[in-house]
């Protein structure tokens, strides 16, 4: 394997290298964090061939990998987890996605769990059919759940080859906002950015890429293949945010898209309902810092502030998704809102944090958001998502960056 001593190169959020050992440690660490079940022996003393199958597309960053650690700990899952990665290459590491889930491997493994790790374009039909092959084969032929967390920038239509690409905008006016930035020296800077309004067919294409018609397209498969089994639940991961941010989120472009997944959650709980006794739903996480969160502009300020008023308060992603687990599989009551939601952001959005956040966002400038925010926290977060600041590994000693992927064996 080769080795080498990695330090962080990035341009703005995006880093153009990955620490295999930061994210091996983060992917630990999050196991640590993840709240024990309610009776902890549970899903160590299930046995071989025993436990909820369940199947996690888009697993290997953010609100996925947190679905899927805290599935393995808090459900003692076994079954499938759909990401698309790169590999490592003589010239680049690599990406973080592929060495969290080779981490996240290992931990299934010394938790005796049988689970299968494919990397490929969950948008094809391909990999619908290598999936359903999968449960069929393998895992007995029914499938008890499915966690659906993807954001990608683009997806080709099976049916007729055509790509979409998704947008970042606002709808009907041109939206001005705040966001924030790092020089080469890690030194903030709050700056004003402007993001012309959709046109064409911004909004269309982008519900076509992050609305709800994969993720029902994944849920037409299983059941024409007879894999769903009976209670079968289903989640789309969602966000709505603070009204802060709603001009180019909740209200713009990607708040199209939402609105669509959250109607194809009831259309899908409908059906599901009459055929399985099933249940779908979408789930409402809250604000964290991810690699698709970092390129919504305005978002990275807000993030900081919120942590500013928050610290400690703020509820990891590997703690709502064990509550999220907790309600798809009965250990607790599923608690929707008016609208069919599971709602994981109470925290966030409750009356007094949010007015204690706009009062910090109306009064940060460049000179003032060091005092208003916990840029400290969110600098070693953006960092950390590529496996860089993370408490305990020694950045100066060299590393083996050529990981192979998992390993489908039994």
């Amino acid at each position: 394997m080769s080795e080498r001593v990695l330090i962080p190169r990035n341009r703005g959020f995006l880093f153009l290298d990955s620490h295999p050992a930061g994210c091996e440690r983060l992917v630990a660490d999050m196991w640590r964090d993840c709240p024990e079940p309610a009776d902890p022996a549970a899903p160590a003393e299930l046995p071989d061939g025993e436990g909820p199958v369940a199947l996690i597309i888009g697993s290997s960053a953010g609100y996925g990998l947190a679905a899927a650690v805290a599935g393995l700990k808090r459900a003692g899952i076994r079954g499938v987890l759909v990401s698309f990665e790169k590999a490592p290459t003589g010239r680049r590491t690599g990406t973080a996605g592929w060495y969290r889930t080779a981490a996240t491997a290992e931990l299934a493994r010394a938790a005796g769990r049988d689970l299968v790790f494919l990397n490929g374009d969950a948008f094809s039909d391909a990999m619908k059919d290598q999936v359903a092959d999968l449960i069929e084969q393998r895992f007995g032929g029914r499938l008890g759940h499915l966690v659906y967390s993807v954001a990608a920038p683009r997806r080709t239509d099976p049916d007729t080859g055509t790509t979409y690409a998704s947008v970042l905008k606002p709808i009907g006016r041109t939206d001005r906002t705040r966001t924030l930035v790092f020089d080469d020296q890690g030194r903030p800077e709050v700056r004003e950015v402007e993001t012309a309004p959709a046109e064409g067919d911004d909004i269309e294409q982008t519900v076509a890429v992050m609305g709800g018609a994969d993720w029902e397209r994944w849920i037409d498969h299983l059941a024409g293949r007879g894999l769903l089994g009976e209670g079968f639940t289903t989640a789309a991961l969602s966000y709505i945010g603070s009204p802060l941010t709603a001009a180019i989120y909740r209200q713009g472009t990607i708040g199209a898209a939402k609105a669509h997944l959250e109607a194809t959650a009831r259309t899908l709980d409908e059906r599901l309902g009459k055929a399985v006794g099933g249940r779908a739903v979408t789930s409402v996480n809250g604000a964290a810092v991810t690699q698709s969160s970092t390129a919504v502009p305005g978002i990275a300020l807000y993030t900081g502030l919120l942590r500013g008023v928050l610290g400690a308060g703020m509820v990891p992603p590997v703690h709502q998704l064990a509550a999220l687990w907790d309600q798809l599989t009965g250990a607790a009551p599923l608690v929707l809102d008016d609208e069919g939601r599971v709602r994981l952001d109470g925290w966030e959005l409750a009356d007094g944090v949010q007015a204690a956040v706009g009062e910090r966002w109306a009064a940060a400038t460049t000179d003032t958001v060091a005092e208003l925010a916990d840029l400290d926290w969110f600098h070693a977060e953006v960092q950390r998502l590529y496996g860089f600041a993370v408490p305990g590994v020694d950045y100066t000693a060299p590393v083996a960056t050529d990981v192979p992927w998992p390993s489908p064996a039994s």
